[in-house]
């Protein structure tokens, strides 16, 4: 059988100020050794294609990952722009969502992660929380970037026992890490929630109807070693996105 292809979107990254500058496209490893351990084959999706290149690049790949990164644009959710918001690429934004909204119109399995997560809510009629400590009633530090590893578990979220989420993780509560300040402040109608934090915050979101589309506000692909559900959730994706080949 032939592996299933995941498209990944990619973020700039420049090298440190001393010496010359040489602007990059990347991904951090994690999500495609996440992949990959799973049998899919990562491949990565550049800034700057057109719509039309995003459409021909869509019909060759079985599902799409969304990863992790900076901040959206708030012009998108209809916030106003404010000192909590950093990095901005308004063109990793444009291109996230007119992938997103290609994946769901075209029923392709999609994974959104951290910042895709927020991306996918966006992209489908909803808004974030720029800033949660500053900005959410009752909402608490969410970001755990600094002074932790990556695979800290900060804290618990509850899951929807009538979701696709606790089918492929099978389990109603698990404890995730947390690197992030940005979250989910009204829902899209076409989302449904399917997991939150103890103070309230949706932590994932799911399409009814679609063959897999599933967003978590946590980075799974850290947590492989300690959990066998974010291995299932993975592996759960990459299955869908072979299911999908004619």
């Amino acid at each position: 059988m032939m592996k299933p292809i995941i498209a990944c979107t990619m973020y700039r990254q420049d090298d440190p100020p001393q010496g010359s500058a040489l602007p990059k496209m990347a991904l951090t490893a994690a999500y495609l050794q996440a992949i990959m351990r799973v049998g899919g084959i990562p491949i990565m999706l550049p800034l700057g294609l057109s719509e039309a290149d995003l459409v021909t690049v869509l019909a060759h790949v079985d599902g799409v990952l969304l990863p992790g990164g900076g901040d959206m644009h708030p012009r998108y959710y209809d916030e106003p722009m404010s000192d909590q918001i950093k990095r901005l690429d308004e063109e990793r934004d444009w291109i996230e969502l007119a992938v997103t909204r290609l994946a769901v119109v075209e029923e392709i399995p999609l994974l959104a992660i951290c910042r895709g997560h927020q991306l996918l809510n966006v992209a489908l009629g909803g808004s974030l929380w720029a800033d949660i400590p500053s900005q959410m009633p009752g909402g608490v530090n969410h970001d755990f970037d600094e002074g932790h590893p990556p695979q800290y578990q900060a804290h618990s979220v509850m899951i929807e026992p009538v979701s696709l989420l606790a089918e492929v993780l099978g389990t109603t509560e698990t404890a995730v890490n947390s690197l992030h300040h940005q979250g989910i402040k009204v829902l899209a109608p076409s989302l449904r929630a399917s997991a939150f934090s103890p103070d309230g915050l949706i932590e994932a979101v799911e399409i009814p109807e679609h063959p897999f589309a599933i967003g978590v506000q946590w980075h799974p692909e850290w947590l492989l070693n300690e959990s066998a559900a974010m291995v299932n959730l993975f592996d759960r994706f990459v299955q869908a996105a072979g299911n999908g080949r004619s």
